[in-house]
């Protein structure tokens, strides 16, 4: 391909992007490149769905979820309308609801929070662990009562909550463990995939995650048949037969021209996620030596690095590198600023545990710009102003 003298041409497992100069803007995300490197695939995807004969569900859907369920290495794929669909269909087939609790955490994307109060049950929040802001074990097993009914494990920023633990005493308690893997595609531990551990996993397929659609689409993943089943009738009105319900449910449908998409990224999920944690290892020698905290990999972890996400001191520190960083044309973003137990709609409205380390992320936490389809110089370039920003500091 021919490249002008106002252009950069990006390579990435084979494919070539080419962008103009002047759109060297680099955000946290960039789900267009994401189009652009598969176009052709994608395109005769879409084209397929559009020759029909099924607009709704389908055969393409059902195609989708069995390949993400045996890329899980699960039984049952369930595809939904999106991520908060697919934490409420999970809770709503395990039979949680009024009066129960769900313990999951604060320091998420308030999607976990809204899915457990959509299944009428309520969340309990506690604090995460400071190493990897997954929820604490310790912190999980304090705050079980008798009407605990589950935990619920975000995976955050792509790396494993302590699964195998978290298993453990959701065994020894009578409890279920539900997996949060809007995140974490991709990511393993003790070389299993996560959303394998739980009785039960959701994905958001959102357009910047790891395996993310042109639009919105979730999916319920379980070995157990008979809860499969139960999550089938409830995203379709109750449906097994059609206008017939055998029990009471919602609309949340993924529609076949988003599995077909899907089904196309899958093929390279792989391939993206070597790419994510490459440049993930070029952050971490780049930036290390400075005052500034960088993700760890835990070693029993595979960090899916969906979110590359450093800590400084304190909020002076964070607002003055992100300002620098837009100077030069970086988008740096916060994942997350706001702890749900303190935002306006859940402020004393939900049973929290102690939140040092959750409260203290919030304000010191920046996520730099990390997807596959970044160059080797866009990571330097946020890097050198990373270090720049350190370096004219008293």
């Amino acid at each position: 391909m021919a490249v002008g003298p106002n252009q950069e041409q990006r390579c990435f497992v084979g494919r070539t992007l080419t962008t103009t100069m002047h759109e060297r803007i680099l955000n946290v995300a960039d789900p267009r490149a994401g189009y652009l490197v598969l176009k052709g695939e994608i395109d005769a995807a879409i084209s397929d769905v559009l020759n029909g004969p099924s607009y709704i569900l389908g055969p393409i859907a059902e195609r989708f979820e069995a390949e993400m369920a045996a890329y899980v290495g699960v039984s049952h794929g369930i595809g939904v309308n999106n991520g908060t669909d697919a934490i409420h269909l999970a809770l709503r087939g395990l039979g949680i609801g009024q009066g129960d609790e769900v313990i999951t955490v604060s320091h998420t994307a308030v999607a976990t929070v809204a899915g457990v109060r959509m299944a009428g049950a309520e969340p309990v929040l506690v604090d995460v662990d400071p190493s990897t802001y997954t929820i604490s074990v310790d912190a999980a097993r304090r705050s079980i009562t008798s009407r605990t009914k589950a935990v619920l494990a975000v995976h955050l920023y792509g790396h494993p909550a302590d699964v195998e633990r978290l298993a453990a005493l959701c065994e020894e308690k009578g409890i279920h463990l539900v997996e949060d893997c809007a995140q974490a595609q991709g990511a393993t531990c003790s070389g299993r995939m996560v959303g394998s551990f739980g009785v039960v996993s959701t994905f958001s397929f959102y357009p910047t995650k790891n395996l993310g659609a042109i639009g919105d689409a979730g999916m319920v993943l379980t070995k157990d048949e008979q809860l499969a089943r139960r999550i089938r009738l409830l995203r379709q009105y109750g449906w097994e037969t059609p206008q017939h319900s055998l029990i009471e449910g919602w609309n949340s449908r993924m529609d076949p021209l988003q599995a077909a998409i899907l089904s196309v990224k899958l093929r390279h999920l792989p391939a993206q996620i070597e790419r994510r944690r490459a440049l993930a290892a070029k952050y971490t020698q780049a930036l290390a030596g400075l005052p500034l905290t960088l993700p760890v990999e835990l070693p029993n972890c595979r960090h899916a690095y969906h979110l590359f996400v450093i800590r400084v001191a304190d909020v002076g520190t964070r607002e003055g590198l992100r300002e620098h960083l837009r100077d030069i044309g970086v988008n740096a973003g916060i994942h997350y600023p706001f702890p749900v137990h303190l935002q306006q709609a859940y402020s004393g409205a939900l049973r929290v545990g102690s939140m040092e380390v959750t409260e203290a992320a919030a304000g010191t936490v920046l996520s730099l710009p990390l997807y596959p389809e970044m160059a080797d110089a866009d990571v330097d370039r946020v890097c050198s102003g990373v270090v720049a920003y350190f370096a004219q500091r008293p």
